[in-house]
C-alpha cells in the first residue's frame, strides 16, 4: 500500500455559468415594479448573460437608465435615435431584435401589452418586439382590478396565442395597498424561469443526476492522511456538462483546489470515505443518473493519533481497515437509475472493467488507463473507453475533459433513449 502525503496546490478552473454566453434584450416598461429590474439585471449578469436594456419613457419615472447601464455594462437604450458628438443615430430595433437570444420584458404593464396584442407601435420597445425572431418572455405587472378585467385577459390570452411566453404573475400587497395577483414575479422567479426556457428543451431536462469526484482523506494524525491524486477535475466537468444538458445536478466531492464558488447546481463536500458513501447513499434513491467518478480510498489507518506523530517516535507501521464499497453498495440497491462507473487500470483493462460492471451491478463503466500519457490524475486532459454493460465498448483520442465529458453524457443519453 503507498502512502500519498499530498501538498494541496491552487489550481483555479474556469466555470460554466447557466446562462453564459446567452444573449438578453431586457424590456422595462413604466410600472413600479421597474425599481426590482436592477436586481435582476445583476441576477442575469452574475448567470453570465449578455444583458442590453430597453427602456420606455415611462419607465425611467421608476428606474434611472444609469443605473441600469452600469449594472448590465451596456448602453441603455430609450429612443429611436441617440445623440453621437450632436450627430443622431439610430437605434436600429431589427438589429436589436436579431441579436438577442431572447427578448425578456419586465415589468409589463397594461398599456405595453395592449400595445403588443394589438401592433401600436408608439417607441422603440414594441417596435423591436414586433420585429424580434427571437422567444419573447413577458412578465406581467398591474394593480389587482387590472389585471383580473376582461380586457388585460383578452390581451394576454392574444399574446400567449402568438408564441410568447406569459409568465404567471405574483400574490401580495399591490401598490394600491390591496391583496392579491397582479404582482410582476420576483427576480429571482424570473431568473429561474429564463434559465428553465433556455434548458426545458435539453436531453436529460429534469433528470436528477448525482456525480461523485475527487479523492477521499483518510486522517492518520492531525496533518497527515493517506490519500491520492485525484484532482476532480473530471466529475466537476462532468457536473457542469450535466447542468448544460438541463439535469438537476448533485456533485459530491472531495478535498480539491477547484473553483467551485459559481457552481450552478447542489455542492456536497466531504473528507472522508465515510462521509462519501453517507451522503451518496442518502441522494441514491432519488436520483436518475448516478455517475461514480470520484477515487475513494480503499482502505483507512484503523487508528488516528489524537496529536501530530513526531518524526523521532520514527512511525513503522500503518493499520489499515477497508472503507466501505460505495460503488458495490448502491449496485446493489439500484433500480431505475442508470449507474455509471470509472475503472483505472495499468493491465488487461478491458478486461478488468468489464468485470467491475457485472460486479457491481453498473450499466457502463468509463475506463482510464495508466499507461495513457496525459490521461487520469491530475491531467487537464482524458483519454477514455466507455464499455456498456453488453460489452460494445468505444474508444476516444485524448481530449481536455471538457470535451471528454460531452463525449461521456453523448453515449449516457443513448442508455437514457
Amino acid at each position: 500500500m503507498i502512502i500519498y502525503i499530498i501538498v494541496i496546490q491552487t489550481n483555479r478552473q474556469l466555470n460554466m455559468l447557466p446562462l453564459e454566453y446567452k444573449k438578453i434584450l431586457l424590456g422595462v416598461t413604466g410600472g413600479i415594479a421597474a425599481y426590482k429590474i436592477p436586481i435582476l439585471v445583476r441576477l442575469l449578469k452574475k448567470s453570465g448573460a449578455d444583458v442590453r436594456v430597453i427602456l420606455t419613457d415611462a419607465a425611467k419615472d421608476f428606474v434611472s437608465p444609469l443605473t441600469l447601464e452600469v449594472l448590465s455594462q451596456n448602453s441603455v437604450l430609450s429612443s429611436f435615435t441617440s445623440e453621437d458628438h450632436d450627430n443622431p443615430s439610430w437605434n436600429n430595433h431589427i438589429e436589436l431584435g436579431n441579436w438577442a437570444d431572447i427578448l425578456l420584458i419586465a415589468p409589463a404593464t397594461s398599456n405595453s401589452l395592449s400595445a403588443m396584442a394589438n401592433a401600436k407601435c408608439n417607441n422603440l420597445l414594441i417596435a423591436t418586439y414586433l420585429s424580434a425572431t427571437c422567444p419573447v418572455l413577458i412578465a406581467p405587472a398591474m394593480d389587482l382590478g387590472m389585471y383580473t378585467h376582461p380586457a388585460n385577459k383578452k390581451n394576454l390570452q392574444k399574446l400567449s396565442s402568438y408564441g410568447n411566453i406569459i409568465f404567471p404573475v405574483g400574490e401580495g400587497f399591490l401598490a394600491s395597498g390591496l391583496y392579491g395577483k397582479g404582482r410582476m414575479l420576483e427576480p429571482e422567479l424570473i431568473l429561474k424561469n429564463v434559465i428553465s426556457h433556455f434548458y426545458e428543451s435539453q436531453p436529460l431536462y429534469g433528470k436528477k443526476i448525482l456525480i461523485t469526484a475527487g479523492p477521499t482523506y483518510e486522517s492518520i494524525d492531525p496533518v497527515r492522511f493517506v490519500g491520492n491524486y485525484s484532482s476532480g477535475k473530471m466529475g466537476f466537468e462532468l457536473a457542469k456538462e450535466a447542468l448544460r444538458l438541463g439535469g438537476i445536478v448533485k456533485l459530491i466531492i472531495g478535498p480539491n483546489s477547484l473553483d467551485l464558488k459559481s457552481f450552478g447546481g447542489d455542492l456536497i463536500k466531504v473528507v472522508t470515505a465515510s462521509e462519501m458513501f453517507k451522503e451518496t447513499i442518502s441522494n441514491f434513491n432519488d436520483s436518475d443518473i448516478v455517475i461514480a467518478a470520484a477515487a475513494v480510498a480503499d482502505f483507512f489507518p484503523k487508528n488516528k493519533s489524537s496529536s501530530k506523530i513526531k518524526k523521532e517516535d520514527k512511525l513503522k507501521l500503518i493499520h489499515l481497515t477497508p472503507t466501505k464499497d460505495v460503488l458495490f453498495e448502491i449496485g446493489r440497491i439500484k433500480k431505475h437509475q442508470i449507474l455509471i462507473g470509472f475503472a483505472l487500470e495499468s493491465e488487461n483493462e478491458i478486461e478488468n472493467a468489464y468485470k467491475k460492471i457485472k460486479r457491481k451491478n453498473l450499466d457502463a463503466i468509463i475506463l482510464n488507463s495508466l499507461n495513457d500519457k496525459g490521461a487520469g490524475f491530475e491531467f487537464d486532459t482524458n483519454k477514455i473507453t466507455f464499455i456498456k454493460k453488453n460489452g460494445i465498448s468505444k474508444s476516444f483520442k485524448l481530449k481536455s475533459k471538457s470535451n471528454v465529458a460531452i463525449d461521456i453524457f453523448n453515449e449516457i443519453i443513448k442508455l437514457n433513449d
